[in-house]
Order: C-alpha cells, then sequence, then structure tokens
C-alpha cells in the first residue's frame, strides 16, 4: 500500500503532497484524514514556519472530491463524521496560522481550486487551469469556492467564472491575482519551497500574527465566513434532491450533455 498523503519537513517548512496520481490525486477519506491531521501537526510544531501543498506527478493538482468513494460510501467516504469540522480535504475550514503556499502541478478544477482558495500563495505551473465548473454538473461549489472566489479576484470575473463553470488558464489566474507566480511545471514545487523558505528567514511569531490578522482567525476559526458557510450547506441539501443534481451527475458519468429540468 502507498501513503495516499506524504509530508516531508525541510528545514522550517513542511512539505504535504496528495499522493494519488492515478486516481487524480481525489480525496477519499484517509487523504482527507491525513491532510488534517498535517495540518494539526504544523501548527503544533514550532519549527515548522510555512507548509507547501502539492498533488503527486504533473498532470493533477486534485480534481476534488473521489466520486468512487462518494458513491460507494456517502458522504463518509470523502469527509469522516468525527473530523467533517475541518471540512473538504480536511484543510478547507481548518485554519492555521502557519501560512500555506500550495505548490499547483497541474489541472485544479473543483475542489483543486478550492484548496488552493485555502492556502495563502498560490503557485502554479504554466500548464495549469482553476475552475469551478460544479454549475455544470448541477452543484454549488461547496467547499468554500462560491464566497471565496469573489473575495479573491473583481467580483464581476468571479460571478463570469462561477455562473458558467468556465476554467481559467494559469496566465489569466496571475492577471486577476488569484495566484503569485506561473513557473514551468518541472520548477512549481522548488519555487514554492524558495517562497517558504523566504517566509521562513522573517520573525515566526510575527508571521503568524500577521496571518491571523488578515484571515481573521479567531480560536482556530474564520468567524466572518459563518454566514457563507450556512447559507452554502443549505443550498447543497436543496440542491441534493433536485432533479437537475442527478441529472448531471449521471450526464458526467455517462460522458455526455446534461438535460436540464430546472427541478
Amino acid at each position: 500500500m502507498t501513503d495516499v498523503v506524504l509530508t516531508e519537513q525541510r528545514g522550517h517548512t513542511l512539505l504535504v503532497t496528495i499522493n494519488r496520481p492515478n486516481a487524480a490525486n481525489s480525496i477519499n477519506a484517509e487523504v482527507h484524514q491525513l491532510l488534517g491531521a498535517a495540518w494539526e501537526t504544523a501548527q503544533a510544531t514550532d519549527s515548522v514556519r510555512a507548509l507547501v501543498l502539492t498533488g503527486a506527478g504533473s498532470a493533477i493538482f486534485c480534481a476534488g472530491a473521489d466520486l468512487k468513494a462518494l458513491g460507494t460510501l456517502g458522504p463518509a467516504g470523502v469527509t469522516p463524521a468525527d473530523t467533517a469540522h475541518w471540512g473538504f480535504a480536511g484543510v478547507v475550514r481548518h485554519p492555521i496560522t502557519k501560512p500555506i503556499v500550495c505548490a499547483v502541478n497541474g489541472t485544479a478544477l473543483g475542489g483543486g481550486t478550492e484548496l488552493a482558495l485555502a492556502g495563502d500563495l498560490v503557485v502554479a505551473s504554466d500548464t495549469s487551469a482553476f475552475g469551478l465548473p460544479e454549475v455544470r454538473r448541477g452543484l454549488i461549489a461547496g467547499a468554500g469556492g462560491v464566497f471565496r472566489l469573489t473575495e479573491a479576484i473583481p467580483r464581476a470575473v468571479a460571478m463570469e467564472l462561477l455562473v458558467t463553470g468556465a476554467p481559467l488558464s494559469a496566465n489569466d489566474a496571475l492577471r486577476w491575482g488569484l495566484i503569485n507566480r506561473v513557473v514551468p511545471a518541472a520548477d512549481v514545487v522548488d519555487t514554492a519551497l524558495a517562497l517558504a523558505d523566504t517566509i521562513a528567514e522573517c520573525a515566526p511569531l510575527a508571521v503568524q500574527a500577521t496571518k491571523i490578522v488578515a484571515r481573521g482567525i479567531v480560536d482556530g476559526a474564520v468567524p466572518s465566513e459563518d454566514t457563507y458557510w450556512r447559507l452554502t450547506e443549505e443550498a447543497l441539501a436543496r440542491l441534493s434532491t433536485s432533479t437537475d443534481t442527478l441529472e448531471g451527475i449521471m450526464a458526467f458519468m455517462e460522458k455526455r450533455a446534461p438535460i436540464w429540468s430546472g427541478k
């Protein structure tokens, strides 16, 4: 068995890798638990001053939820009940004070983009793409994407992406300020590690205090997001019983265009 999440401390940086390249680095319950545990370890380890999150391989950073696990086990196949408070992938509702650099080594649609939005800085390969295509499946970006994207880039740009499900190239993501660097694929992790090293050169308590204020972290949570999370959960609950959501999922699995009924 291969570890589905790899961790390695390099100096003052914890490098965390989603290691499921044959499953598009998708998130199942085990990945969720191990990523969340890595966040906890980083927060509790004084010698760790920054994290770098990446995906194994060179094609896909993260394809979102593991649909096979979801279909077989239901929500528990992706988000275990005992750590559901950490949010998708164990991290999207799991704010820590150590800065997180996402090294996006490939496509980051859906949950992959939401992981990037949950981080603090993003280095992306020149072949990567971002986007939240959930509306094309009868869903919404339920892991923070709907409200975080409108905070990360101009609202008009974000709304176009959200309601069309269209992807955004790495260069356009850089242009709109969604990411910090675009580099060749072979240089993504090294560039992210170098950025983390620059962070680690600064006074760690000052860096953490800065992130706490900038992100509005209070007692391990971000209270300003509470209403948005509630609205997201209510919307997902309504959609989960709709005919369109079922049609969107079936059309995706059958590789055909969906036929919407608006019901």
